[in-house]
């Protein structure tokens, strides 16, 4: 997984509450589970005129002119600003890989659903939760001016503001290690791998009649 530290990006506005996961990712690219290639459909019913299937060539569609990630202005924008409730609806891991593999680092809304919440933690990706009047006035001045960036320093917590005002937010002391570490479920496992592999000779030594496989 991906290490975040500090990050500095141009700032997409969504502005759109209650964005749920079948929005984020269709159902019909959920068949896939090789966690890579959702970029290309990340709000794909948004982002085209046109009705999307897996394994369709990008190049073919027709893109919304009116959607906001399709507008020149927030091309390679990693960083999402979204509204209250961002997440929400069912539960489905796709949603922060679409994100991630999109080019979003960080999404900064007001609120966000608590399953979406947790499995951008685990995927590398920063939710950071600020009061609502806090992330109007961001999406004030990122309609404003073109070509607005932000910078989160997840160290030390804060997001940087164009003029150098410091927004301060709060995240959790563990999904902060994980993260500025690069650490996911099966890195964390393997910062054990030395008591895990002598665990296993032990156990081997004490009951050796677990190393044969039963035949039948």
């Amino acid at each position: 997984m991906q290490k975040f530290n500090v990050h500095k990006g141009l700032v997409a506005p969504m502005d759109r509450e209650n964005v749920d996961t079948d929005a984020i990712i269709p159902k019909q690219f959920l068949k896939s589970i090789k966690k890579t290639g959702f970029g290309v459909n990340l709000f794909d019913e948004w982002r085209y005129l046109d009705h999307g299937e897996p394994g369709q060539d990008p190049a073919s569609r027709k893109p919304n002119p009116d959607f906001v990630l399709n507008q020149p202005r927030y091309k390679g924008a990693s960083i999402l600003l979204a509204r209250k409730n961002f997440g929400c609806g069912s539960s489905r891991e796709h949603a922060p890989w679409a994100l991630d593999q999109y080019g979003f680092r960080a999404i900064i809304a007001p609120s966000f659903a608590d399953i979406f919440f947790n499995n951008c933690f685990k995927n590398g990706l920063l939710p950071i939760a600020l009061p609502e009047a806090q992330v109007a006035r961001l999406f004030d001045e990122a309609l404003a001016f073109p070509g607005y960036q932000l910078t989160i320093d997840l160290e030390r917590q804060v997001v940087v503001k164009p003029q150098g005002e410091e927004i301060p937010f709060d995240v959790q002391a563990f999904r902060k290690y994980c993260l500025t570490n690069g650490f996911d479920d099966i890195g964390l496992t393997l910062l054990k791998k030395d008591k895990i592999k002598a665990f296993e000779a032990r156990r081997l030594a004490e009951k050796p009649w677990l190393a044969h496989t039963l035949i039948g």
